[in-house]
């Protein structure tokens, strides 16, 4: 390999046809949305099965409306960083790359949008959507969630049953569909790059697993320790909007000065 880890995830990714790429929450991080499970995560407060589960919310809509309501303001706040770019821009001049996430925050589909990229692959759905939990009617919601009383909560245009946060919660099954098509791109790749995820939620962190199993060399970009680091053919230690532009800038894909200096939202 190269001199250096980034130059020998160069190499790596030069001679792939076929990259997958697996994100989680330390992708947003750099753009001020707090990870679920740092220090300064979301959960710091509350337990993950207080809020994010069907039975919290069968038992308190109201209270969990109001933290996904929190969420959506903040994360309407921020803006894709660099790392986000970078990728874009990559996918929109390598067919072969398909990106996976696990993030709910829709900054990844905003730099496709802007860039001109295919949109990832999401397993665990948007905090932008809603679904009904009547008649399973899904859409998106941009606007602004009115949680003073559960009379307020947003409602099903079709049925009027209340709606939802379209997110995977604890519990629950991800979409066939993106989970399909994730693992055919799993067993397919011929390199594996995994940003910002610990590797500790299953069945995405599995995704990995199957592309190692398929032959596929990996990198793993973060800036603490994951359960990637003990099977990885690369690792870079440090934030995403600062490694992941290095990596996709010896591959010739690099952000404009304007976006990469995009300041995050703190």
């Amino acid at each position: 390999m190269g001199h250096s880890p980034t130059q020998d995830a160069h190499d790596i990714l030069t001679e792939a046809a076929r990259v997958l790429i697996l994100t989680g929450a330390g992708m947003s991080a750099p753009s001020g949305i707090p990870t679920f499970r740092g220090p300064d995560g979301m959960w710091h407060n509350f337990r993950p099965e207080e809020l994010a589960t069907p039975e919290a919310f069968a038992r308190d809509p109201l209270l969990v409306w109001r933290w996904y309501g929190w969420r959506r303001e903040l994360i309407a706040q921020c803006q894709p960083n660099a790392g986000h770019v970078a990728l874009a821009r990559w996918m929109s001049r390598h067919d072969g790359v398909t990106l996976v996430t696990q993030n709910v925050d829709g900054l990844h589909e905003r730099a496709a949008k802007e860039i001109g990229s295919a949109d990832p692959i999401r397993l665990h759905g948007s905090i932008f959507r809603v679904r009904c939990t009547e008649c399973g009617t899904e859409s998106g919601h941009q606007e602004a969630v009115d949680a003073s009383t559960e009379d307020t909560l947003p409602r099903c245009e079709a049925c009027g049953g209340l709606l939802r946060p379209a997110v995977v919660w604890f519990g629950e099954q991800l979409p066939f569909d993106a989970l399909s098509q994730a693992s055919d791109a799993a067993r397919e790749a011929d390199a594996c790059l995994v940003i910002g995820t610990s590797g500790a939620v299953y069945p995405a962190a599995g995704l990995a697993h199957e592309a190692v199993s398929s032959g596929a060399p990996l990198i793993v970009v973060d800036p603490g320790e994951t359960a990637y680091d003990g099977m990885a053919d690369v690792r870079l230690v440090g934030s995403a909007d600062e490694v992941v532009p290095e990596i996709v800038d010896e591959l010739g894909a690099r952000p404009s000065a304007a976006k990469a200096a995009t300041p995050p939202c703190r």
